[in-house]
């Protein structure tokens, strides 16, 4: 398990990333300008759909001001910053790469939004957290990372108030091996896809009860068309964050979608009481 994270934490190392965050940045003016978190969408959202899909997903959950949210595999944070400002919730995020994690608060302190939003360093096979400390989980483009699926969703249980609501939004396998290299994988050495319904399955037997399952692949196939059809990418976008290859990345998951390689699956779980 050791060498499946390390594999993982390298593909994410992200070297100099705050760095360049600054001078990508510098469009907006000096370091003491307050930013609004949706001028960050194009390049913090780093999952499919980008911003919509993290609205669509905290709707689905039902997230609400009085609510305790944690991100895993938070990234640079921008689904936090995101639920924080359109919901006033409480959200902390934790993330395996510690540039990311650094990232992330960088650029919350540019948003102003520390007392609402954290982040930590930490796996999600090992969540830095005291049981039941949170009403909401998300997992968006994460679990494609992750091999031993059965621990990572009782940690996710875990993390959960009696009730508490797991929100899903993954790559899964449909139909035929995919090409590499892909936003979570260079090679599939690090990548750990199952179908939707062994994913459902493997959440299922972790102690949830399914409340939505989506397929969302069309959404995606449309987005990505819309992508391939708007020309160059804006001047923020995710190739600041992961480098100038993520283009060739993001086109392999887009190709993968098309040819029904692979599919999005969108889900909601309620926590229900583990049998001993």
């Amino acid at each position: 398990m050791a060498d499946d994270l390390d594999r993982v934490r390298d593909h994410y190392r992200a070297a100099g990333l705050a760095e360049r965050l600054k001078m990508a940045l510098a469009v907006f003016g000096s370091e003491e300008e307050r930013l609004k978190p949706e001028q960050l969408a194009t390049l913090d959202q780093f999952h499919t759909r980008g911003l919509a899909a993290t609205a669509e997903l905290a709707k689905l959950a039902g997230i609400t001001a009085d609510m305790s949210v944690l991100d895993v595999g938070s990234g640079v944070g921008g689904p936090a910053r995101f639920l924080a400002a359109a919901y006033g919730c409480e959200v902390t995020g934790v993330d395996l790469s510690e540039p990311f994690v650094e990232a992330a608060n960088y650029l919350t302190a540019r948003t102003g939004q520390a007392a609402k939003v954290s982040f930590k360093t930490g796996s999600a096979l090992a969540l830095p957290f005291d049981d039941g400390g949170f009403d909401v989980v998300l997992l968006q483009h994460v679990a494609m990372n992750i091999a031993d699926r059965p621990l990572l969703y009782r940690e996710i249980r875990r993390m959960l108030k009696p009730g508490g609501k797991f929100a899903a939004f993954d790559v899964v396998l449909n139909g035929g091996d995919p090409l590499y290299p892909v936003p979570w994988a260079k090679t599939p050495a690090e990548s750990f896809l199952l179908t939707a319904a062994a994913t459902c399955e493997a959440i299922e037997a972790a102690g949830f009860r399914m409340l939505v399952q989506q397929d969302d692949t069309a959404d995606a196939k449309t987005w990505f068309a819309a992508l391939r059809a708007s020309g160059p990418p804006p001047s923020l976008n995710l190739g600041v964050v992961m480098g100038p290859g993520f283009a060739d990345f993001a086109a392999n998951l887009g190709r993968n979608l098309m040819e029904g390689r692979l599919g999005v699956l969108t889900a909601v779980f309620e926590a229900v009481p583990v049998k001993s």
